[in-house]
């Protein structure tokens, strides 16, 4: 598999170096996701329970449900950040530059979380939200770019091999950030988050000599016209944003549950409008109109699995903090730990079916595109049933708490339908994406984490009045139809997608 890196994306002798046999470039991007994503999920591990313990006001019951939908609206803002993230790249200053700037402003978001305030709270989130939509897009389009020229399978594996690296740092993060959290101090555990996010950026600028020429210019510069058109219509809705939320405030109006309300609705019309811009735009060809879509199918199907697949940070927190007996030899281990199971089976199946693909491509027996996202909506609905019956067994129980086991389960068979979705699809959209339009493709794959995240905003509120055997039941059926409807369109999306595959 060794192999080094072509002169056009290298301009020293330590671009000849590989790094397990990929281009050497790859070290520098895997370890800058390692400890950005550690920051990440260090954050995320607690803050529903943050929310719940120290934040909101009122009956457990409605923290718990205002809590789980907060959680997935930020989660919408910070994947519809991706968008703009793009564009900046695409259009202004190169993806090398988008990624830098927009890890030194994750990091002092989490230090701003740091503070023990309520507006340092929110101030800091906000922060993240724009750091990590110009970061993710466009350290993932960088990734495509070491593989410019190469095959298909060798770029899924380094797709893989990238997804370890997320994985790794959001194995590690909530058993650090999660202890310090949940057992010394929240603040303490939000600054630690904010440490890992630093040495991302000190990585990042290190090795930057081996990414070559990659991401270091916009692949269509705006003019000048287009900068100063894109920076009044920005100004525009931040100041009608601004007015409506202080108008809120003055009337004594002002609720939370409107905000969660209004992020929920962008996150479902923002993906729609982008859509329909890159289909009247004069530069994507006529040639590559049926590519598009076909990722409009992927994309609809990746909404409905990230909007169950995320409910693992709010409800499923929750449940494990509630209704799980987490209690060992005497110790209640932190119910943040849980998040560390899911990438924990990630770095474990990752290199598994990396081979898997590689070997069935090789024998020309590999799953299509649409297959595999057919099944990963199978088994993201079958980890929902497993939830109900775990809902079930605990409204059964004496105690009103169920084993470790059913979550366990359920992380396990969520983990088999993200091998099967989510690093193929991050490889897909590269593939799919008119080279125009690489990176707003990007945000677009990202931007269907947000919409899937903005209905959560929504849904989960639904889990309180049905119960958990019900509510989780629910969605597994809705999955396992929708993943039957895949498979049986999958001809018809085939063929959209013309010689990718």
């Amino acid at each position: 598999m060794a192999s080094s890196l072509t002169k056009d994306s290298a301009s020293t002798p330590d671009a000849e170096k590989t790094f397990f046999g990929h281009p050497r470039g790859m070290a520098t991007l895997f370890m800058t996701e390692l400890w950005e994503r550690f920051s990440w999920y260090g954050m995320r591990a607690i803050l529903v329970l943050y929310l719940v313990a120290a934040v909101l006001d009122g009956p457990l019951e409605d923290r718990e449900a205002l809590a789980a939908s907060i959680y997935g609206v930020y989660n919408a803002v910070v994947y519809m950040a991706a968008m703009p993230g793009g564009w900046v790249a695409d259009r202004l200053w190169g993806a090398r530059k988008a990624v830098l700037v927009g890890g030194i402003i994750i990091a002092l978001g989490h230090f701003t979380l740091a503070v023990p305030s309520d507006i340092a709270f929110f101030c800091g989130l906000g922060l993240i939200a724009v750091g990590t939509g110009l970061l993710k897009p466009n350290i993932s389009a960088m990734v495509g770019g070491l593989y410019e020229g190469k095959s298909g399978a060798r770029r899924d594996a380094g797709f893989t091999l990238f997804y370890m690296a997320i994985n790794v740092g959001a194995m590690i993060a909530p058993l650090v950030v999660g202890y310090l959290g949940e057992n010394v101090n929240w603040h303490l555990g939000f600054g630690v988050a904010g440490v890992g996010m630093t040495l991302a950026v000190v990585q990042y600028v290190l090795g930057g000599r081996y990414l070559g020429e990659v991401g270091k210019e916009p692949s269509t510069p705006a003019t000048p016209e287009e900068k100063r058109s894109v920076l009044r219509k920005a100004g525009l809705w931040a100041g009608v944003a601004v007015a409506a939320l202080l108008a809120d405030v003055a009337l004594g109006t002002f609720d939370m549950e409107h905000i969660v309300n209004v992020l929920a609705i962008l996150g479902i019309v923002v993906p729609i409008v982008y859509f329909l811009a890159i289909f009247r735009n004069p530069a994507l060809k006529s040639e590559d109109r049926p590519k598009i879509k076909a990722f409009i199918w992927f994309f609809a199907t990746a909404v409905l699995f990230w909007m169950i697949y995320d409910q693992s940070g709010s409800l499923l927190t929750i449940f494990a903090d509630n209704k799980t007996d987490r209690v060992i030899g005497g110790w209640e281990f932190p119910a943040s730990w849980y998040q560390s199971v899911n990438p924990m089976m990630v770095i474990v199946l990752a290199p598994v079916f990396a081979a898997l693909w590689v070997k069935l491509a090789q024998r020309n027996r590999e799953p299509s595109t649409p297959m595999k996202f057919a099944l990963a909506m199978l088994l993201i609905g079958g980890s929902f049933a497993i939830m109900g019956l775990a809902g079930a067994a605990a409204a059964n129980s004496e105690t009103g708490k169920v084993t470790v086991f059913w979550l366990l389960s359920v992380y396990l068979v969520q983990t088999l339908g993200e091998m099967c979705l989510s690093p193929v699809g991050l490889s897909l959209s590269t593939k799919l994406a008119p080279k125009l339009f690489v990176g707003q493709i990007m945000g677009l794959w990202f931007l269907a984490t947000a919409t899937g995240n903005a209905l959560n905003g929504w849904v989960v509120k639904l889990n309180a009045p049905m119960g958990d055997a019900f509510y989780y039941t629910m969605w597994a059926i809705i999955a396992v139809a929708a993943g039957l409807v895949f498979m049986v369109a999958g001809k018809k999306i085939r063929a959209l997608m013309g010689n990718v595959r």
